[in-house]
């Protein structure tokens, strides 16, 4: 099983530089994907409702200041990790059909779906939120949507 910070260093480097923004919505949707294939988890970590979307905390931490990130970030170069090949055919799904749009697009369509509305309860928007979407939250919304909707929004 791979880890958040591996799953961020393959996305990076198939795209080069992106926002943390986007880079943490991508990571998300590879989460939600390989669950809805593979009713697994692709990683361990928690990823919590933040205000501008799903967060994995840990990730967070490695790029924590920044508004760019690449391969080369500390915190995400420095990780020894790998992806199996079933693994990279899912983040590269992730990445074919959501890596074009911004970040900002990526957060708004995780707050018209129910795991980060859910997790959010009775946070208003700027409120500050550490609930967690748990993975079960996840697997049930996308499974229940479909592929072609967490690819497509």
């Amino acid at each position: 099983m791979a880890d958040c910070i591996t799953v961020a260093r393959y996305i990076l480097e198939q795209t080069g530089p992106i926002t943390t923004m986007k880079l943490q919505k991508l990571v998300f949707y590879s989460q939600a994907l390989h669950l809805v294939r593979y009713h697994t988890i692709l990683f361990p970590e928690r990823i919590e409702a933040w205000v501008n979307g799903p967060v994995a905390p840990v990730l967070f931490e490695a790029h924590r200041g920044r508004y760019m990130v690449d391969s080369y970030t500390k915190g995400i170069d420095s990780h020894d990790g790998y992806l199996t090949p079933e693994e990279r055919i899912v983040v590269d799904s992730v990445i074919r059909s959501l890596g074009p749009h911004t970040g900002e697009w990526l957060r708004e369509k995780t707050h018209r779906e129910s795991p980060w509305l859910d997790a959010r309860g009775d946070c208003s928007d700027g409120d500050r939120c550490r609930a967690e979407i748990s993975p079960r939250a996840i697997l049930d919304y996308y499974s229940k949507v479909g592929e072609k909707a967490l690819l497509n929004g």
